[in-house]
């Protein structure tokens, strides 16, 4: 039984483990790179980025097929002079930053998408390696992408990193010359208080503050704006990417 398990395996790897490029060892190459791509795709669609799991596996299988191209161009033509297998894969390195520029979106100065941008930056390679058949190669570095998207996430929020910089824009119905009381509440609310901006309108007694802060997305926004409103009288309270006077 054993035996026949160990020919099975040694048949098996026979078939994919070439040089050239067959039929057999492409079909593997392709589903291999869709099943590494779509683990990291998953993962991104978890997070709510646009760019999920279909997007993840086709560039994916996209590079390995641009690789396996490049291979067999010189396999099956070998009267050309110019035959190089990484010419065509070299493309693929060059032309995956459209899609990653596409997966960035700017919003008023704040950028995000750079994470998604650098994982399709990351899983075309991992297609070109499949497609050349550095398979565990491929494995590991699709197992050290988990680990930098899932627990290095964790460990950044447990020692208090990758807060945002925001702007907490307030139109109050007085003339404001203290903002101590606003320092202690973002104290209390974990928000370091960067800079601020007021703009004063003596004749409306308006005052227009900018406060510049860094905090975490996850931060409770309600219960942060009602406490900034119990100071003065408030007409609007805005978060914001960028400050407005």
């Amino acid at each position: 039984m054993t035996f026949g398990i160990l020919q099975i395996w040694q048949n098996f790897t026979s078939l994919i483990c070439v040089e050239e490029v067959t039929l057999w060892s492409a079909v593997f190459k392709l589903c291999l790179s869709l099943i590494l791509g779509s683990i990291v795709g998953l993962e991104r669609k978890r997070k709510g980025q646009t760019a999920g799991l279909r997007t993840f596996a086709l560039i994916s299988m996209g590079a390995t097929l641009a690789m396996l191209i490049s291979i067999y161009v010189p396999q099956v033509y070998l009267g050309l002079k110019n035959g190089d297998p990484g010419r065509i894969a070299a493309q693929v390195v060059s032309g995956i930053g459209f899609l990653g520029a596409g997966a960035i979106i700017q919003m008023k100065g704040s950028v995000r998408g750079l994470t998604t941008a650098a994982g399709i930056w990351m899983v075309a390679a991992i297609g070109l390696a499949v497609g050349v058949g550095m398979y565990m190669i491929s494995i590991i570095a699709t197992a050290l992408i988990l680990i930098i998207l899932v627990p290095l996430e964790h460990f950044e929020h447990r020692i208090k990193v990758g807060a945002s910089s925001r702007i907490i824009r307030m139109k109050v119905a007085s003339v404001v010359e203290d903002i101590e009381d606003y320092r202690i509440i973002f104290k209390k609310h974990n928000i370091h208080l960067s800079n601020v901006y007021v703009g004063y309108d003596y004749a409306e007694g308006i005052t227009q503050i900018n406060f510049v802060v860094l905090m975490k997305d996850k931060n409770d926004n309600v219960k942060l704006f009602a406490d900034l409103r119990q100071i003065h009288p408030t007409h609007s309270i805005t978060l914001a990417n960028q400050v407005n006077l």
